[in-house]
């Protein structure tokens, strides 16, 4: 028996420190990471994946903490994935300690891991999809992925939950910057978290109207949630309309046809990844890349005519 298909009995047998090793290899990208993908793959979509997304300040992790703990007291397992951004210096996840999140901490049927961005676009660490099914596969009923809230990039979400929920605050113009950032579209329900604040009418209306302007193809109402996520209130409301929403979800064809965008998606990144890993171990060393790096800022070349000539090296074509 190999280190990964033993990994992955010891997954599917709940056992926690697998699971975290098993993540650990994914994010790595250790070499048996992808027979333990493959692996846990037939043994995931068991549980339920709720992404929470928003903008900074909206209150998202305390949102998490209150939810997770209210799906604890129903007896189900949990698993948190929080995507921090990435330290400058060391590539690690600055809020990596989840200091919000320590009532759970010591729940044994609780998972937490914070995973860094690492530079990734749209808020979801590289890995993020990865570890959700590795989570699925554990056997945790619901799993809860938490992102960084950078704004126009939050979309990404999509590609990790199956219940998508974008956090307001009032007072903070967020109703206009989720129209920025096209989290509009994406939102299967709309928590308005700090509803003790002033505008809170105001920013309900203003959602509303907007709301009102689109027509979802699987003919879903976004529901909207007031809570105050730090006085537990609006958390028992806010669990049934992620239920309502996933048991309507269940046997749409607009919801099977999201599921198979969802996966072509994976299939186009993961053939990105891997053809990018091949150019770079096979046509261009690092000190090559660094040299048409200074010929590009020195305007010596152009960056089109560079990568042309990279890709003949392994006999990509232009079409």
């Amino acid at each position: 028996m190999t280190v990964a298909s033993s990994l992955v009995e010891r997954i599917l047998a709940r056992d926690q420190r697998a699971v975290a090793r098993a993540i650990s290899k994914i994010e790595n990208d250790s070499s048996d990471a992808n027979e333990i993908l493959k692996a846990v793959f037939t043994n995931s979509s068991r549980g339920l994946t709720v992404g929470i997304t928003g903008p900074p300040g909206a209150g998202k992790s305390s949102l998490v903490d209150k939810l997770a703990l209210h799906y604890r007291n129903l007896g189900k397992r949990v698993g948190i994935i929080a995507v921090d951004p990435s330290s400058p210096f060391t590539g690690g996840a600055i809020l990596g300690d989840r200091i919000r999140m320590q009532t759970l901490a010591n729940d044994p049927n609780v998972f937490i891991r914070s995973m860094a961005t690492r530079g990734n676009l749209g808020g979801l660490a590289r890995a993020t999809i990865d570890a959700v099914a590795v989570l699925d596969a554990a056997g945790y009923d619901k799993i809860l992925v938490e992102t960084v809230g950078v704004g126009q990039d939050e979309v990404e979400i999509v590609k990790a939950a199956d219940v998508s929920v974008v956090v307001l605050v009032p007072g903070m113009g967020d109703d206009i910057q989720a129209i920025k950032a096209g989290i509009m579209e994406i939102g299967d329900i709309f928590v308005i978290n700090k509803s003790e604040r002033e505008g809170v009418e105001r920013t309900e209306r203003e959602l509303i109207a907007l709301l009102e302007m689109s027509e979802r193809p699987d003919g879903w109402h976004p529901p909207i949630v007031r809570t105050i996520a730090t006085q537990n209130k609006g958390i028992t409301e806010f669990e049934e309309a992620v239920e309502r929403y996933a048991a309507f979800r269940q046997g749409q064809a607009a919801s099977q046809s999201r599921r198979k965008s969802v996966a072509e998606n994976r299939i186009i990144e993961i053939l990105r990844e891997k053809l990018l890993r091949r150019v770079l171990r096979e046509a261009v060393t690092p000190e090559q890349l660094d040299q048409y790096a200074l010929e590009v800022a020195d305007r010596l070349k152009d960056p089109y005519s560079i990568v042309e000539e990279i890709c003949r090296r392994i006999r990509i074509e232009e079409v």
